[in-house]
Parts: C-alpha cells; sequence; structure tokens
C-alpha cells in the first residue's frame, strides 16, 4: 500500500490538512490532490468542524504540478480529462472556511493551490510565483484568474510574464496574504483565526464566506443583491435569534449556538 500524501489532524472545532510529499516539496501528483479533496470532503461534511487549515511541511507549502505526470500529458489527454479542473471544483464546493499556512515555497500550482484557500497566513520566509512560462505553458489552475484578482493587473502580468517570484511582505502588502509571521509563529496565529472562526454559527459563516466569494463574480448590483437575500435569510435561522437575545441580554451573555 502506498503510503498517504496528506496527514490530517483535528483540533476541536479546526481540521487541519498538511501536504506531505516531502521529497518532491510536495508537488501536485494526481494522488495528493484526490487525497486533498478527500479530506476536505470528509471536514465538509462533519459538524463537529467548523474551519479548515491547509498547510505543508518545513520544506515549504507546494512546489506545484508534478511534472513528470505533467510531461506525459498530451493535449488532447489534458483536454479530455480537463487537467487540474477537479482541484478547482472541490475547493468551490467546500463551505467552510479554509486558511493557507504558507511555509517556504508556493509556486505555479501551489500558488494556485493556496489562492483557493480563503485566508492566507506566510510564514516570513514564504515565496510565490506562477513561474510556468519558464516551462513552455501558462498557470492552469486559476493563476490567470485569480492572482489578477488578488493583486490587480499589473503585478499579476509581471509574476505570470516573468516567472519572477515575491516574497511573503511583497505578497502581503500586495493583499495576496492576510498576515505575515515568523516561522515559528505562523502555524499557531492560523490555528488561533480557525479556531475564532469555528466558534461562531456555522451557517452563517458559510453565507458570509458565499457572499464575499459572489463578490467576485457579480457587478456590484447584482452583488448588492446577492448580499441583501443572504442577509434576509439569516433572520430566519435560530442562531441569528439567539446572538440578538444573547447581545441584549442584562448582563450581555455569550451566545450558544446551535448551528440551526
Amino acid at each position: 500500500m502506498s503510503e498517504s500524501t496528506i496527514i490530517v489532524e483535528h483540533s476541536e472545532r479546526v481540521g487541519i490538512i498538511k501536504l506531505s510529499r516531502p521529497r518532491a516539496y510536495n508537488a501536485l501528483s494526481g494522488t495528493l490532490i484526490n487525497e486533498l479533496l478527500d479530506a476536505l470532503r470528509s471536514f465538509e461534511n462533519d459538524p463537529s468542524v467548523g474551519a479548515i487549515i491547509l498547510t505543508g511541511n518545513e520544506k515549504g507549502f507546494c512546489a506545484g504540478a508534478d511534472i513528470k505526470e505533467q510531461s506525459e500529458l498530451s493535449f488532447v489527454n489534458a483536454y479530455n480529462q480537463d487537467y487540474l479542473k477537479n482541484l478547482n471544483d472541490g475547493f468551490f464546493a467546500i463551505h467552510k472556511p479554509i486558511i493557507g499556512v504558507i511555509n517556504g515555497i508556493a509556486l505555479g500550482g501551489g500558488c494556485e493551490l493556496a489562492m483557493m484557500c480563503d485566508i492566507l497566513y506566510a510564514a516570513e520566509t514564504a515565496t510565490f510565483g506562477q513561474p510556468e512560462i519558464t516551462l513552455g505553458t501558462i498557470p492552469g489552475a486559476g493563476g490567470t484568474q485569480r492572482l489578477i484578482r488578488a493583486i490587480g493587473k499589473s503585478k499579476a502580468m509581471h509574476m505570470i510574464l516573468t516567472g519572477e517570484m515575491i516574497s511573503a511582505k511583497e505578497a502581503e502588502a500586495a493583499g495576496l496574504v492576510a498576515k505575515v509571521l515568523p516561522t515559528e509563529q505562523v502555524f499557531s496565529a492560523a490555528l488561533k483565526t480557525a479556531s475564532k472562526i469555528a466558534s461562531f454559527s456555522a451557517p452563517i459563516v458559510a453565507m458570509a464566506k458565499e457572499a464575499v466569494n459572489e463578490a467576485e463574480e457579480l457587478g456590484l448590483k447584482n452583488g448588492l443583491r446577492f448580499e441583501s437575500r443572504l442577509y434576509h435569510a439569516t433572520f430566519g435561522l435560530e442562531d441569528h435569534a439567539e446572538g440578538f437575545q444573547a447581545f441584549l441580554a442584562k448582563p450581555k451573555r455569550a451566545a450558544q449556538w446551535t448551528h440551526k
């Protein structure tokens, strides 16, 4: 039986997935992708999990696609199997927030994988890049689409057309990363944030995530309409009533969420 390419852990209401192909710098093989998506679906269906952390190991986050596997693909094979589409589709299907914790390199498909997460925390040593141009190809798992939304056209074009990397601090300044911390602190800080998010009402968290994600797809008018419909829908939840009652109680008390 082959060795697993990921490590799955729990910390109270937080599910943790660690990429674990250290000799290949966590390159995205077909096996790793399938195991990662299975773990995400498992956490999505587990009511005891309220948020998810995705990270790598001491060697880095992810070096990108598995070049050996990719080199064996012809156009017809890649097209017919919609190569890497299952990775994008799998992340789109997850309603729970995913926090990416980036140590070391996040290159090519690794950078794209990071951008599939909802929040990114990076170690000071982290680097991000889309070097596909140096291999005679282009980003194929969302790099040309997500990077421009995250950091703007000029910076995205520069990274994609030159293959040059940016540091964690540059990524933070550009808006790609939420926080940059010392390597020894970044995971614990992300876990604290994930635990805080997981402590809130699960359906409300999911609705907030959906509303923010739709902002990238909809114009302002339609986006505001979408947000308004979700906002009104929260009024029908038990957790909405509980949140208001807890706030108005004398003395004010902590809300007891039932996730309904």
